[in-house]
């Protein structure tokens, strides 16, 4: 019930005036079709069928007399034109409905697709690191498909809605025993139906986990398709995705069985209630002819929309299993939002470094983790601006969390970050990221052209500054003998690059930017000899022009560095010049440099 309110809010915040225009059309069909009804007595009577009696049927009665009066003659013409223009009329309606119906729910999941994105966009790094890739993928597509399929079945339950209510009021009219006999038969049935109801919400959950775990598999997959190849896995994953499309096949198969069986179970009640129906009225209500005839009509009409109804919620309740996830993702990642509210504003300030960037009793602890483990405690170092600082250490020593403290992408448990002297709060936060140009150890490049994806980061800039990007990463040469040069479509995740020909177009797209501070990830990592020493010049040059900060495993790339810092197990344990640490004979930093040579 809850999830309905927060849909009927968010459904009438996104269409506003359209969802109340579409209320109305829907009871003006529902009126027409009503009234429409009425006309098939008078219409029988003239061609013969039966002798009308006026006064029987409310409504007929009293619609003749008023043409008598006017002194229009009720004839077969008339009362087929009149026939033809409400029928017409209501169809017309119904077609601007059914359109109206179509814009109301594209623009609604527009709207959540549009909402759920940027509430991921705007969440922290944290919120990243607690979930996989594959479950956003899965969210915004089957979860939002399944929540598109159902906002068109709660707006076509609206409907089903507005035109029962109507058919009972004009069969109330009628008869109101008759009437009584047919809602209390409806109210039967939707006690019967709970049952299904709930079993297809049950449906409805298991599907989304299904898909979730589907989408899981096909990311690690495809994204591991070349260990899968070598190893010769193929049979094992096959096996897999088999046993979890069998049960996908099994859930929708026990759903669709759940909703046959319940149209069974109602059409067959319909069919009796009918038979019933009229025995009851001809034997024991000695009901009139035409009263007889509307009651049915009425009837064969309105039955059908209590069983729309209840197969609508059943098929709604298990499509708000979608929703829910979704809305539930939104209110996760909209409380692990960045505080800043500039995020979306075009221009935001760099902020430069004029002294140092410092770290005064940082202490950091991942979410879930172990209550005592810490990925980084103690830590107080100072990075001189314009300088080049290299941190270094074993794998899990806690190298890649120090910078991501150092770039604001997470906050300590306790300790601050400083920026010449002054905290870095959720105000300066932004500007100091204007200022960064960072290469990641896995290179990331999209699928396009190499023009493109250096384009991404400046997107006015100029072939000229291009190449000269390239040319401090050492891949000018490389790009000119490519195919088709800056044109040429590197594929997905750059996959028709090498992967140190990556490695420099992601580091060219940093310098692209001109950052104040470059972090440089494992950025050589990839490179052979002679390109690793065009990246280790290009760095030199740099030095004394921007802050250099180096995470390395491969240690000949920070010989030039004006300051190493050793970790082991999240805390400092060695900190100066390269030469002075290498001179320590029992130092973490020599036992590393013994391992590489």
């Amino acid at each position: 019930m809850k999830a309905t309110l927060i849909l009927l809010k968010k459904l009438y915040a996104a269409a506003g005036s359209k969802v109340l225009l579409h209320l109305t059309l829907m009871l003006l069909v529902s009126c027409l079709e009503g009234i429409g009804i009425f006309l098939i007595i008078p219409l029988l009577s003239i061609i013969g069928a039966f002798d009308m009696n006026a006064d029987a049927v409310p409504f007929v009665g009293s619609a003749m007399d008023a043409l008598e009066g006017m002194n229009i003659p009720l004839n077969l013409p008339m009362v087929l034109a009149a026939y033809i223009l409400l029928v017409g009329g209501q169809a017309l309606l119904q077609r601007n409905q059914t359109v109206l119906s179509e814009k109301i729910s594209q623009k609604y999941v527009k709207s959540l697709r549009v909402e759920t994105h940027r509430s991921l966009l705007r969440a922290k790094w944290e919120f990243f690191l607690k979930r996989r890739n594959s479950d956003f993928n899965q969210m915004l597509s089957t979860e939002l498909n399944r929540v598109s399929r159902g906002i068109d079945l709660f707006l076509m339950l609206m409907s089903s809605v507005a035109f029962t209510v109507i058919q009972i009021g004009f069969a109330m009219w009628l008869s109101f025993q008759l009437t009584a006999i047919i809602i209390a038969s409806g109210l039967v049935l939707s006690l019967v139906s709970r049952r299904f109801i709930r079993k297809s919400a049950q449906y409805g959950q298991e599907s989304s986990r299904l898909f979730k775990s589907y989408f899981a598999g096909l990311n690690d997959h495809f994204g591991g398709m070349k260990d899968i190849k070598s190893n010769q896995l193929e049979s094992s994953h096959i096996s897999w995705f088999q046993t979890l499309a069998g049960k996908i096949e099994s859930n929708y198969l026990r759903a669709y069985r759940l909703y046959a069986n319940s149209q069974f179970l109602y059409r067959m009640t319909s069919v009796l209630l009918v038979a019933v129906f009229v025995y009851f009225s001809i034997t024991f209500l000695h009901v009139a002819a035409e009263q007889l005839l509307l009651i049915v009509l009425i009837f064969t009409r309105l039955w059908p929309r209590f069983i729309s109804i209840q197969s609508s919620l059943e098929r709604l309740v298990s499509e708000m299993s979608a929703f829910e996830s979704l809305t539930t993702l939104q209110r996760e990642s909209d409380e692990a939002r960045e505080a800043h509210e500039s995020l979306d504003d075009e221009e935001i300030a760099p902020l430069r470094v004029e002294e140092s960037i410092a770290c005064n009793g940082i202490h950091y602890r991942y979410e879930g983790g172990p209550e005592a483990h810490y990925a980084l405690k103690n830590i107080d170092i100072t990075i001189p601006a314009n300088q080049m600082t290299a941190i270094v250490g074993k794998s899990g020593a806690g190298k890649s969390t120090l910078v991501d403290l150092l770039m604001g992408l997470i906050k300590p448990i306790s300790g601050k970050v400083l920026i010449d002297g002054q905290e870095l709060t959720d105000e300066r936060l932004y500007g100091l990221r204007q200022s960064i140009g960072y290469v990641a150890q896995d290179p990331f490049l999209f699928h396009g052209s190499l023009r493109d994806n250096l384009k991404l980061v400046v997107p006015e800039a100029t072939d000229e500054q291009m190449w000269e990007a390239l040319r401090f990463s050492a891949s000018d040469q490389f790009v000119r003998n490519l195919p088709h040069g800056l044109d040429t479509i590197v594929g997905d995740r750059g996959v028709k690059l090498s992967g140190g020909e990556r490695q420099r177009i992601v580091l060219a797209r940093a310098i692209l930017r001109k950052p104040s501070i470059l972090v440089l990830d494992e950025a050589t990592s990839a490179l052979d000899n002679e390109n690793e020493l065009r990246i280790k010049e290009a760095l030199e040059r740099l030095k004394g022009k921007m802050t250099i900060i180096v995470i390395a495993h491969r240690l000949s790339t920070i010989r030039n560095a004006n300051q190493v810092i050793v970790l082991e197990d999240g805390e400092i344990v060695q900190q100066g010049g390269y030469a002075q640490l290498s001179s320590e004979p029992r130092g973490v930093f020599q036992r590393l440099l013994a391992s590489q040579s």
